[in-house]
């Protein structure tokens, strides 16, 4: 006879979800993997990046304009001062020196000349445009007196010195880190490795999309709900179909997948609860799993443990109960202990419509999320569907989690709640 455990607040399952995955981390932390920095976007940085070189690499013009020397232009204030126009510096060569008692028209981004301390834009210049016919002989341009140096450069190293930390350890890569990496001329990086996880559906009434249905049968929806969500998380998701047509057959091909793949985490959907044919728990019972119920509607029924030294979780078979302990478990999780992903967006807002809610469970409804159109208010979350955990047209409807905690049954319209926004 299986005996029902003690029951867990929500609070304290997330807590040993996160040692779970703290524990095997610990055990057998991640490795790393050297990609391309396209193939980084949404990695996590293994190690400190250093700058091979400085940004700009060089002094360089803040302004289309004249590379100046400044002790030219000391004249008194307000008076301009001519100067022959000498060669003109496009972006992208080696700049000549400049000679005293020249200007040289210089373009954005263009090295400045040996000499040259300044950078008077050309709107300041009279003409306040380039001569066509720079190399005539004789060619001038007035500038203003005043200049001091520095004005309209961009300094070598201004950016980052060489042999600075560019990029420390952890942080997580996008484009505008990646555009850094880039531009220091550094073309692979490295990164840690995914967190790897064994996805198994199981149920002999689930049928994958794509075949037809018999009598009593569903569509799987789980794999790939929970499989995108992984992949989302910034896992790698090796995923294996079980039939749970017996304990027996079940264990024994869950120990054939892990000899087959080195995973982090094996994550199952349905068989945890009390009926009398829930594979995964008859399969894994006295293997080192605790299947336990926790207090929270939907997603009630959960597993944890290990199974042969892997960390492993079961969630409810229901489609929303598997996303909801996923989002409230597991992803929380995985953020804490490698670095991706970023947690949900957390924010109050306020119920269009009465909520009910058991006294004793921690609720999370499906809602849809609208801004506050005024500062200083909150936005609002109208209820999606109701609480049961097979409402899957709902919950694609839906933009947030509302959490409803423990201990309330009722709240009214206009009731402030929290809400993770999922998109």
């Amino acid at each position: 006879m299986i005996r029902r455990a003690a029951t867990r607040t929500v609070e304290e399952h997330r807590g040993a979800v996160l040692r779970l995955l703290e524990g095997r981390l610990a055990a057998a932390p991640q490795g790393t993997d050297t990609v391309d920095l396209v193939s980084a976007a949404g990695r996590i940085l293994a190690a400190d990046v250093r700058a091979p070189g400085s940004l700009p690499p060089f002094d360089n013009s803040q302004m289309d304009g004249y590379a100046v020397r400044t002790a030219d232009l000391a004249s008194a204030t307000g008076q301009t001062v001519p100067l022959a126009i000498s060669e003109p510096i496009p972006a992208g060569i080696a700049a000549p020196a400049l000679a005293p008692g020249t200007a040289a028209p210089i373009m954005t981004g263009a090295m400045l000349p040996a000499g040259a301390d300044a950078v008077v834009p050309i709107e300041r210049a009279v003409p306040d445009t380039f001569f066509a016919d720079r190399d005539r002989p004789g060619a001038t341009v007035s500038l203003p007196s005043g200049t001091l140096p520095g004005d309209y450069i961009r300094a070598a190293g201004s950016d980052i010195r060489a042999g600075s930390v560019a990029l420390p350890a952890g942080t997580r890569l996008g484009a505008l880190q990646l555009g850094l990496l880039a531009a220091l001329g550094i073309p692979a990086v490295q990164v840690r490795a995914l967190f790897r996880v064994l996805l198994l559906s199981t149920g002999d009434e689930v049928v994958e999309p794509g075949h037809a249905l018999a009598p009593g049968q569903i569509h799987d929806a789980n794999s790939t709900l929970l499989a995108v969500s992984l992949h989302e998380a910034g896992a790698e998701v090796v995923r294996t179909r079980i039939l749970a047509d017996s304990p027996d057959r079940f264990l024994a091909q869950l120990r054939e997948d892990l000899a087959r793949h080195p995973v982090d985490l094996v994550l199952t959907s349905g068989g945890i609860s009390m009926g009398a044919y829930e594979v995964v728990r008859l399969a894994l019972t006295g293997e080192g799993v605790q299947f336990l119920p926790v207090a929270m509607q939907p997603g009630g029924p959960q597993a944890i443990g290990s199974v042969d030294g892997i960390p492993f979780l079961g969630f409810p078979g229901n489609p929303v109960s598997s996303v909801v302990s996923f989002e409230v478990f597991l992803r929380p999780a995985l953020g804490a202990v490698t670095g991706l992903p970023a947690p949900r967006p957390e924010l109050a807002a306020v119920l269009t419509a009465e909520a009910q809610s058991p006294a004793a469970k921690h609720q999370v409804r499906r809602g849809r999320y609208t801004a506050p159109t005024e500062p200083g208010t909150a936005g609002r979350v109208e209820l999606v569907g109701g609480p049961s955990s097979h409402l899957v047209h709902a919950l694609a409807s839906s933009n947030a989690l509302v959490h409803i905690p423990a201990g309330v049954q009722t709240l009214p319209a206009g009731a402030e709640v929290t809400v993770w926004l999922l998109n």
